[in-house]
């Protein structure tokens, strides 16, 4: 497959992940919401690997430019995380339990751990205020990702044997 139908599939699928992300938001508490464009981001990674990142960080400023009109650098270094770890490992064709395990970590890491540590130095806030927050959003984007995943599984032959191989 080209290049440039590897560059429109992830154009197409940014696009996805911001209009996922703006029009299907389940609230949970404060401003955290579980964000539907991580399934797109989780198939993503499923089907393109480490460079499905682009999906999650470009998608991810672009939606919150549109929405607050601020760039999240927190949640950006986040998701760079998410796609570059589960990308390297869904491409190493490993068993699906391994590809769940990788998922929890990784949005962990992502969330939990990079979000916060960013948050907390950027903007001063203290961890002990942070860290619940985060805890929550880190398992409410867990269950869309994994939902990606096995969308992957399911349907990604159909783009996964033209892509980036």
């Amino acid at each position: 497959m080209s290049k440039a139908k590897n560059v429109a599939y992830l154009g197409i699928a940014i696009a996805l992940y911001v209009v996922l992300g703006m029009t299907m938001k389940i609230p949970l508490i404060a401003h955290i919401g579980t964000d539907l464009g991580y399934i797109v981001f989780g198939f993503c990674c499923y089907v393109f690997g480490w460079p499905a990142f682009i999906v999650g960080v470009i998608g991810c400023m672009i939606e919150s430019l549109l929405v607050s009109g601020w760039i999240p650098i927190g949640w950006m270094l986040g998701q760079l995380a998410i796609g570059l770890i589960c990308g390297w490992v869904y491409q190493k064709n490993s068993s699906k339990a391994i590809d769940i395990i990788c998922t929890v970590v990784s949005v962990f890491i992502g969330i939990a751990i990079i979000k916060t540590g960013v948050e907390c130095v950027l903007y001063s806030i203290p961890l002990a205020v942070k860290i619940p927050k985060n805890l929550i959003a880190t398992a409410a984007d867990i269950i869309p990702m994994l939902i990606g995943l096995f969308i992957g599984y399911r349907y990604g032959y159909l783009v996964k044997k033209e892509t980036f191989s």
